[in-house]
């Protein structure tokens, strides 16, 4: 099983390359589920990747707007600028997803994000996030991202958590039938993970996030004068569970 860490800053790709994940999604603006982190931060994170020489992966998130996942024309050509800047840095894969008006796979767009990925590299790696919790089906979902080449799909079994998730988490397995990774994440409880594995889940992916504060730091919080980071505890909880678990 492996462990992935989703990151706002090279703080926390330091952080998750140090005590051992396997990878990260990298974004920006993660208190609003999650933008397209810039050329800047992309080129940081990877000196830093390559400077901890842990094999750590970065795959960052492609979403230039919160909100829904449908997406105009314009939008869809943002991203796929986006995917063919970020792979050109250097980005092990990249993250993505769209819906059509009935919150099912838009797969004509998802189709266009993920060979402007390939045209760029082919053996990038494509992940389908969250937006598929917001399908009717999850479990559904994965023959149609099986069938687009996705590498893996990011999900809380369409639950506000992965733990009350696992069930159709279970059944996502099932369809996917080895083709497709299946990765939990969404409110993951680092006491979940061991029933992860058993259910043969691929992967788990925490945010481990703490929010800072000109008044110190602390898990609540907010306000103009306070940012998100990576806590170090929180990765090392996580990756020893993942190891535990086998």
């Amino acid at each position: 099983m492996k462990l992935e860490i989703a990151v706002v800053g090279l703080q926390g790709a330091v952080v998750a390359a140090e005590e051992g994940a396997d990878r990260i999604e990298l974004c920006s603006a993660l208190e609003l589920g999650g933008l397209t982190p810039s050329h800047g931060l992309m080129e940081s994170c990877l000196e830093a990747a390559g400077a901890a020489d842990r094999g750590l992966e970065i795959h960052p998130l492609i979403r230039c707007r919160p909100g829904d996942f449908r997406y105009s024309e314009d939008e869809l050509a943002t991203m796929v600028k986006e995917i063919r800047a970020l792979l050109d840095q250097g980005a092990n894969g990249v993250v993505l997803g769209a819906l059509d008006s009935r919150n099912q796979l838009d797969v004509d767009a998802v189709r266009r994000l993920a060979d402007a990925a390939r045209d760029v590299n082919p053996d990038a790696e494509l992940v389908f996030h969250r937006a598929v919790d917001e399908t009717p089906d999850p479990a559904a979902a994965v023959g149609q991202l099986v069938e687009l080449g996705f590498t893996r799909v990011l999900s809380s079994g369409g639950a506000a958590t992965a733990g009350e998730g696992l069930p159709v988490l279970s059944r996502m397995v099932q369809s996917a039938e080895g083709r497709l990774q299946v990765m939990a994440g969404g409110g993951l409880a680092i006491a979940d993970i061991a029933a992860m594995r058993r259910a043969g889940l691929d992967a788990v992916h925490l945010s481990a996030k703490r929010i800072v504060s000109a008044s110190g730091a602390g898990s609540a919080g907010g306000g103009p004068s306070s940012y998100m980071v990576t806590d170090r505890e929180i990765v090392a909880a996580a990756k020893a569970a993942v190891d535990a678990a086998g």
